[in-house]
């Protein structure tokens, strides 16, 4: 990936990234944070340069009316699919945000038109603090993978998995796969979350993240056997270490929240994340714009992906409080 510019697309951070008839969709976490946009391109390295578009704006009043947090564009049995998280306000509730999970849905070919349908909020059975959900398809079936927080387990958010009657409706109770447990995932808060899925060589590995949004964030991983009952915690696997973390040596910090897509020789693995390379932030990291959306080829071995480290930057990065146009353009 020597040949794509990082960041492949400047200040959005959670960024997911699809490749979908020869071109590459984008979507993100607006830094404003009241939005869902997209934009498109025939290579990686045309996203900073590509048109960004507004599907959807937050409500005025109501439930997806603040916080409008990690978009995530899914094809699924011929339709889009975009999962995000949402609050009725700014404020918080036992610790965490007001967030819950929505679902709005497209049939047309392409995502960037306006025909965008709001299908709700998806009804994971808690009504409590929840984000961050993804989807996959298995055996012809389709699951969800979400974070979420039970009153009753110390920390902000744990991970779970259901499988899916529809894109917005749950077929089967939630099932606590994941919660923070080790000192890697507990620092500032006590965090998993942003869940990404990849099948290779007969298992499946969720990606996640933990731990506060600076430069403590990282990056763990659960494997299971692709021919296990996905829906039993027993068949999943948790690295016990982070397997994606700060690279000081390259400034680059808190990587994180991830996605997978392919390069365009339809082979090649590339994760998309998130990362900052400064550690001075003034305030709350959380609302910090510079968050950064890089790309990364990965490798494999016998025990699964290796992802590396974070690669220095490439590209000019902004380092200030300003909100940059969607271009990039800077005084």
């Amino acid at each position: 990936m020597a040949d794509i510019p990082n960041p492949i697309v400047l200040q959005r951070a959670d960024p997911y990234a699809i490749r979908y008839s020869g071109r590459y969709y984008f979507t993100g976490s607006y830094p404003a944070y009241d939005r869902i946009i997209l934009r498109k391109a025939e290579h990686l390295a045309d996203l900073q340069k590509a048109e960004e578009v507004t599907i959807w704006k937050k409500h005025e009043t109501g439930l997806m009316s603040h916080l409008i947090w990690a978009p995530e564009l899914h094809r699924v049995n011929g339709k889009w699919e975009i999962y995000f998280g949402a609050a009725p306000n700014d404020g918080q509730s036992d610790g965490t945000f007001n967030h819950r999970v929505f679902c709005i849905e497209n049939a047309d070919e392409d995502p960037m038109s306006d025909n965008w349908v709001e299908r709700g909020k998806v009804d994971t059975g808690m009504d409590t603090f929840s984000l961050d959900a993804t989807t996959f398809m298995h055996d012809g079936e389709q699951y969800l993978v979400w974070g979420q927080q039970d009153l009753e387990i110390p920390g902000n958010s744990n991970l779970y998995i259901a499988r899916m009657a529809n894109p917005w409706t749950l077929a089967t109770k939630p099932v606590m796969l994941v919660k923070p447990e080790y000192d890697w995932e507990c620092i500032r808060f006590k965090v998993c979350e942003g869940p990404a899925v990849i099948e290779r060589d007969g298992k499946i590995y969720i990606t996640y993240s933990a731990s506060g949004t600076g430069p403590e964030y990282a990056m763990g991983m659960l494997t299971a056997s692709a021919d296990a009952d996905l829906l039993d915690p027993k068949s999943w696997t948790k690295s016990a270490k982070p397997v994606f973390s700060t690279n000081e040596a390259a400034h680059m910090y808190g990587p994180g929240h991830n996605s997978f897509t392919k390069a365009e020789d339809g082979v090649t693995d590339v994760m998309i994340y998130h990362v900052r390379d400064y550690t001075e932030i003034k305030g709350d990291p959380l609302y910090d714009p510079n968050r950064q959306a890089c790309a990364k080829e990965i490798g494999w071995n016998e025990d699964g992906p290796v992802f590396g480290r974070p690669e220095a930057m490439t590209r000019w990065t902004p380092q200030t409080t300003e909100v940059l146009p969607p271009d990039g353009s800077h005084s």
